[in-house]
């Protein structure tokens, strides 16, 4: 009785919430964009709390080495996390202690970041079409570079040579800095990776063929969308913010709340603005359905990839 006299206990929302700084774990390193966007979102919903909402950061592991801090973490509100793209994935590649859905309260979803496919500007790809062309007619001669093994730009390049019966030469780096010296350098014909290569494309390094979102980008309004193009893709890996599993709905609401406000500031916007990255607004519920649509799409494109555990 006593074990569940607790746990009711601990079940119950404070009666108000909250009355000490939340903190925030961004599972990124230190100064990098989506660092320096959680800050300012921190700190623009830290007002609306009337607390502060404190950032940590935990990078490595791809970023999932948020996911054991919250399945860790008491459901009161205190302790929330940033949730991007990998975590949906990881449990499909590699043996971990948490899932993503079960370990979980979704709270808001945020934002998504610009995928797109470059080459080196003086390169005689002009266009996608000019890329797979060349790599159909020269098989296996294609070297194109990602951010990595299992991620979404591997994922989507491997969907989209499927779809044209190219095969390709697969070069994964770990920093999209090195990655983009390699491509505008002429190392390698092609990369595919995310908004690390704007200033290589606004410096004129970089041609930029196509670009993963829904719509065209505000930045690049002449680069065609791989939708438009005809190939059915749409990748942003978008990411939002989630806490510990069990966290009363009364506490998911003044989080909400805050950081729907901090997250339309005009501060925030603009911040995101210099990244080429746009609000992508969901409130729980619908997070949470997106949650488990990701989770079984990782899967899917994990096993298609033969990178399934066990596989």
């Amino acid at each position: 009785m006593a074990g569940a006299a607790s746990a009711a206990v601990l079940a119950q929302p404070p009666d108000r919430f909250p009355s000490r700084p939340v903190t925030l774990w961004v599972p990124w390193a230190a100064g990098g964009a989506t660092d320096l966007t959680m800050r300012l979102l921190a700190e623009l919903a830290g007002r609306q709390l009337g607390q502060k909402v404190l950032t940590e950061n935990r990078g490595g592991a791809g970023g999932t080495l948020a996911m054991p801090v919250l399945q860790q973490a008491q459901p009161d509100g205190y302790t929330i996390a940033q949730l991007p793209q990998p975590v949906f994935r990881a449990p499909w590649i590699q043996k971990v202690a948490w899932d993503p859905i079960r370990d979980t309260t979704p709270i808001i979803q945020v934002s998504g970041v610009t995928f797109g496919i470059v080459v080196p500007a003086n390169s005689p790809f002009r266009s996608l079409e000019d890329l797979f062309t060349w790599g159909h007619a020269h098989p296996g001669e294609l070297t194109i570079a990602t951010n990595g093994t299992g991620t979404t730009p591997h994922l989507v390049m491997d969907d989209l040579c499927g779809q044209r019966g190219v095969q390709w030469v697969h070069v994964p780096y770990k920093g999209v800095a090195e990655q983009m010296i390699a491509v505008s350098s002429g190392q390698l014909m092609a990369g595919v990776t995310s908004n690390g290569f704007a200033p290589f494309v606004d410096g004129g390094k970089l041609r930029l063929l196509a670009t993963f979102g829904e719509h065209r980008t505000r930045r690049w309004p002449q680069v065609p969308t791989l939708k438009e193009l005809g190939y059915g893709i749409v990748a942003m890996s978008p990411y939002g913010l989630a806490g510990p599993r069990g966290l009363p709905r009364p506490v998911v609401q003044v989080l909400h709340d805050a950081f729907k406000a901090a997250m339309f500031d005009p501060q925030h916007v603009a911040e995101l603005a210099k990244y080429d990255q746009e609000l992508a607004y969901l409130g729980p519920e619908d997070y949470a359905r997106s949650m488990r649509e990701t989770y079984a799409a990782e899967r899917r494109a994990v096993e298609k990839l033969g990178l399934a555990k066990g596989s």
